[in-house]
């Protein structure tokens, strides 16, 4: 259900359930801005596709324009439409996703290359979330990058998240988000992982796998 109106009748907040979830990914299919829980924190995001969309949360986050923004999807056969997979990293990624593992990968989508402003590679990643899943099975692919303010922690907590960020539409609570850190980013090459940001996962665990 809906549970309430934002003070400026503009952002929904709305349970992590069936209804809205579907009220969620109409918004984010016109070209909105939604908030939504992840395994790690909460994240702010919209349709990739929506190069205006893209611009509003470097907006609202005050983001560096240079910085690039990650995007999410529902698994890794929805991943291979817009990246490449070599043999290795794909063997990593089925051990990882969904969770708190973010790729960097050749990026094969013209369209979204040009939307997000992209020169070669992305950064993607399947979230282990139950909500966050469910929107993505209607969406495909989000932009899926922390809703904080550019050098600010990110928000596990729903109401200092809801306090934080304005001038998104819509706001999916979750909950308190029992989060071990923030996802690991990894680029591959040749076989080698190199490490861009340490998150919950170690290096050492994932050369475990």
């Amino acid at each position: 259900m809906i549970i309430k109106e934002k003070n400026d009748d503009e952002v929904l907040k709305v349970s992590c359930n069936k209804e809205g979830i579907k009220k969620a990914s109409q918004i984010v299919n016109h070209g909105g801005i939604v908030i939504f829980p992840t395994d790690t924190v909460y994240g702010i995001g919209c349709n990739p596709y929506n190069k205006e969309a893209v611009e509003k949360i470097y907006e609202i986050k005050s983001r560096d324009t240079m910085k690039s923004v990650p995007v999410l999807t529902y698994s890794i056969k929805t991943a291979e439409k817009i990246v490449e997979f070599d043999q290795f990293t794909k063997k990593i990624v089925e051990k990882f996703w969904p969770g708190p593992l973010t790729v960097i990968l050749k990026v094969t989508d013209k369209k979204i290359k040009e939307s997000l402003n992209l020169e070669n590679k992305i950064a993607i990643r399947v979230p282990n979330h139950k909500c966050t899943l469910e929107l993505l099975k209607k969406c495909n692919f989000l932009v899926g990058t922390s809703a904080n303010i550019s050098g600010d922690l990110p928000h596990t907590d729903p109401e200092k998240c809801l306090k934080k960020l304005e001038t998104y539409d819509i706001f999916i609570d979750g909950g308190i988000i029992a989060s071990k850190g923030e996802s690991t980013i990894i680029e591959i090459e040749n076989e080698e992982i190199k490490i861009i940001r340490e998150g919950y996962l170690t290096k050492e665990k994932i050369l475990q796998s």
